[in-house]
């Protein structure tokens, strides 16, 4: 139990970044528990979930944001900018991820964001054990460091525990004196049906790979927990007709796949037998319909 009666620090750390530089996985790391789905493919993270570490010193409350892209224009890429904007002014700190070696015009765009709002911002270096040789990362860390002034600049690699504890450490000391925000137990503030469609989104990604169609929504239909398992029915949302054959696959193949994959991960999470029903449907350019989006959950943020 914590002790919140002398010290106790707690506050809000919003995680922002281009996609593909790790925000979801750093943020799994610092929380212990995977709280957000992970995969190669950009704009994995699509909605603003919060992921919660909690001890006898502190809770630090990370928002796992989406990552801000230029490249897409549609209705739904405009959805995710403004979940990622969002998440910035209420926050005690900000963390922009970038990844070593590497300054993009999207890094330019999110540090751009920063710029406009007030809260202090550490610069994160992830993937620093991919620079080889270490020396290479100098003048890098140099170049980023005279872009704003930074609270602080951190290379790291968010694979690594030991970078992992560091970063812990160093956020507990700078947030604000105060009682938890949440309770000790709880480290998301997702519930398991938001989970159960993460999942099978994030089996789809890893299962097509370069095949999946941007415009792909999990929808859960049902989500009964009983004492004997969880039965759940999803609907697989496509954009056109012509990917419907592509996410089912021949013979239903790819489906299987990706149901089965989901359930073992769903069993594994909650701890009990999962039924999981998936069916494939088309919504017409639901990307591009603010009513679909609204539908599927992109501004509940």
């Amino acid at each position: 139990m914590t002790d919140q009666s002398t010290g106790f620090r707690s506050g809000m750390i919003a995680v922002a970044g281009r996609p593909n530089v790790g925000k979801s996985t750093l943020v799994n790391a610092l929380v212990g528990e995977k709280v957000s789905i992970v995969t190669p493919k950009p704009q994995t993270t699509r909605h603003r979930a919060l992921g919660i570490f909690t001890d006898a010193q502190a809770q630090l409350v990370f928002v796992d944001t989406p990552g801000v892209h230029r490249s897409r224009k549609d209705a739904l890429n405009r959805a995710l900018n403004r979940t990622a904007a969002g998440a910035l002014p209420d926050s005690d700190m900000v963390l922009f991820v970038i990844e070593a070696l590497r300054w993009t015009d999207e890094d330019q765009d999110v540090l751009g964001m920063l710029k406009r709002v007030t809260v202090p911002v550490t610069l994160l270096v992830n993937k620093v054990d991919k620079v080889v040789p270490r020396e290479r990362l100098l003048p890098f860390l140099e170049e980023v460091t005279a872009r704003h002034d930074f609270v602080e600049v951190i290379p790291l690699s968010a694979l690594r525990a030991r970078d992992m504890d560091r970063l812990r450490e160093n956020l507990k000391a700078r947030m604000p004196e105060g009682p938890a925000l949440f309770p000790e137990h709880q480290r998301t503030d997702r519930g398991p049906a938001f989970h159960a469609a993460e999942t099978v989104r994030e089996k789809l990604m890893y299962r097509l790979r370069q095949e999946l169609p941007y415009g792909v929504a999990v929808e859960i239909e049902s989500f009964a927990d009983g004492p004997e398992g969880v039965d759940i029915s999803a609907i697989i949302w496509v954009a056109r007709k012509g990917q419907k054959a592509i996410v089912i696959g021949r013979g239903g193949a790819e489906l299987k796949a990706v149901g089965t994959a989901a359930r073992r991960e769903l069993e594994s999470r909650y701890g009990k037998k999962v039924m999981l029903r998936l069916w494939v449907k088309v919504r017409e350019n639901w990307a591009d319909s603010e009513a679909d989006l609204k539908r599927f959950g992109y501004f509940e943020a």
